[in-house]
């Protein structure tokens, strides 16, 4: 039965380079190469947490703050611990 992980992430564009870490509070900042210009920094960083947590894409989605920099991101799962310990895996953001 699929179970629903809210992961809390902190997303910064226009970034020197795409990487994804874990920040000491428990929430993953994100930093994406692209602009935010007609959503295409959201949909980086879908793809960047798809290939971070290895899952498909569609068991990913931003459930608010499209707009904002914090955004609450809504991963669906037959495996929550595997997908806790990917975020476990993120080096920490220093």
């Amino acid at each position: 039965m699929p179970t629903t992980i809210r992961l809390r992430v902190r997303a910064t564009p226009r970034a020197q380079s795409t990487v994804l870490r874990r920040r000491a509070d428990g929430s993953l900042a994100a930093r994406i190469a692209v602009p935010p210009s007609d959503g295409r920094a959201n949909r980086a960083l879908m793809d960047l947490l798809a290939k971070s947590l290895d899952l498909p894409r569609r068991a990913i989605s931003m459930e608010r703050d499209k707009r904002a920099r914090d955004k609450r991101i809504a991963v669906t799962t037959d495996n929550p611990t595997a997908v806790q310990a990917a975020v476990n895996r993120l080096q920490a953001a220093g």
